[in-house]
């Protein structure tokens, strides 16, 4: 194997759910160069492709299904503030939520679609229709949010997203 697709594997081993852009700014190499060496790490199995919500990730192949949705989401910010508000408080009502974490909730609507979509999270409806969220694996989500740490461009767009909320809010 090459020097650059060892590098390429070791990156994507260090920083799992990396960003294709990310990869290439990462290491310093040119997009085609990136795009040639993962394809063939792709076909020798040593690194797996997955498309989320528009964006695609890079994982080593120990991660599983929802392992590698789950770090995809972590990397974003405020997906990643939801998630860890449930692990310290439990289960809690969507507006405790946004509250704590001085968001909209039509913010927390967006992330919670894609949490609970990829199970994640949980709604449950108690009596009368209220919605209270709980996380589905808890145990497990705790083990994969100390892998992962949000890239500064994610951390940029879900700052952005909030000063858009405190804007619109006044």
């Amino acid at each position: 194997m090459t020097d650059t697709r060892t590098r390429i594997a070791e990156c994507i081993a260090t920083r799992p759910g990396i960003h294709f852009s990310e990869l290439v700014r990462v290491l310093d190499l040119a997009p085609g160069q990136v795009q040639y060496h993962c394809r063939r790490l792709r076909k020798q199995e040593r690194v797996v492709e997955e498309h989320l919500y528009g964006r695609t990730h890079y994982y080593d192949p120990e991660f599983d299904d929802w392992e590698r949705a789950a770090i995809a989401l972590a990397k974003r910010e405020t997906a990643r503030d939801v998630l860890l508000f449930l692990l310290d408080e439990g289960a809690a009502r969507p507006a405790a939520v946004a509250d704590d974490l001085g968001i909209a909730r039509s913010t927390l609507e967006y992330h919670l679609d894609r949490l609970v979509e990829q199970n994640l999270v949980e709604k449950q409806r108690g009596d009368g229709g209220r919605v209270t969220l709980s996380l589905a694996r808890p145990s497990e989500t705790l083990r994969l949010l100390a892998e992962v740490e949000p890239s500064m461009p994610e951390r940029m767009v879900d700052r952005f997203t909030r000063l858009l909320d405190d804007l619109l809010a006044d």
